[in-house]
């Protein structure tokens, strides 16, 4: 079969067809597959039938497993992590808020893979918004102060003991470990080029971000509240719909993604993976 490729129409994201990803990859497949991810910064890999020691084969070859630091793995896997919700389960949606995975990291993952284990019948779309776009889209004059800034990151937010996945959330599916460790911070610039196309982008937003170098609170929040509604404006953001068999990997660097709900009474299971930072 021939690799068919077919642009989503909207910001970004691609519907990958006629390549079968059980199957091991020759380094003359990799390459374009690594292009067309960096060209569609999502990639969906449909009509796959694939388990997870085929996940992790193909995690190594994009470019080997980044940190997960606060998702205990599935048994008997070191870099696996079941992103699930049960079908009863009351507790808040996890991840719904937008952001880049584990930009608090001095390191952060160049990308993530998900992989659809349990699929609902509606609901459960993922969006991701192209923050090339985002940041293309600005005035110049805007461009150039928010090339200025460096933002600060952390995890304490959400995954400190009294953060919103911290000692207070109960009854959730995912195997979420929280600890002190999320509230050390790391620092990376507001706008930040992407170390294999060179493209400017916007670099995560509220939740990771907690605040901005030589900025006060009291103009930070507005200011990165302001910023965030820009980021995840209609015309940046592509909806991912989920099919069964379908493997999905987008670019951390170049989107932001979040979750929706709307399967209630449902069971959903995807599982995930890290792809590591680019070495240049």
């Amino acid at each position: 079969m021939t690799m068919k490729v077919e642009p989503s129409g909207q910001a970004c994201g691609a519907r990958v067809t006629g390549l079968d990803l059980s199957q091991a990859l020759t380094r003359d497949q990799v390459s374009p597959i690594r292009a067309l991810w960096l060209e569609h910064k999502v990639l969906a890999f449909a009509g796959q039938s694939l388990d997870d020691d085929d996940l992790e084969t193909f995690t190594r070859l994009m470019g080997g497993f980044g940190e997960d630091p606060f998702f205990a793995p599935i048994e008997g896997r070191r870099n696996i992590a079941a992103i699930l919700r049960e079908a009863d389960e009351t507790t808040p949606l996890f991840a719904e808020n937008w952001h880049s995975d584990w930009s608090f990291l001095e390191r952060p993952p160049a990308g993530t893979c998900l992989l659809a284990i349990d699929i609902p019948p509606t609901g459960g779309d993922t969006l991701f918004a192209d923050q090339g776009a985002a940041f293309a889209a600005l005035p110049e004059d805007r461009k150039d102060y928010l090339r200025s800034l460096t933002a600060i990151h952390s995890a304490k937010l959400a995954y400190a003991p009294d953060g919103t996945y911290g000692e207070k959330d109960k009854g959730r599916s995912m195997a979420i470990r929280p600890g002190e460790s999320a509230r050390e911070t790391r620092t990376h610039p507001l706008v930040q080029r992407h170390p294999e196309t060179g493209e400017e982008c916007l670099y995560s937003t509220l939740g990771y971000i907690v605040g901005i170098e030589g900025m006060d609170d009291a103009e930070a929040f507005p200011f990165l509240a302001e910023l965030a509604a820009w980021q995840s404006r209609e015309e940046f953001v592509y909806r991912h719909r989920w099919e069964p068999d379908m493997l999905v990997m987008w670019d951390n660097r170049a989107v932001l993604h979040k979750a929706t709900g709307g399967y209630e009474g449902h069971r959903r299971e995807l599982h995930r993976t890290t792809i590591a930072a680019f070495a240049a």
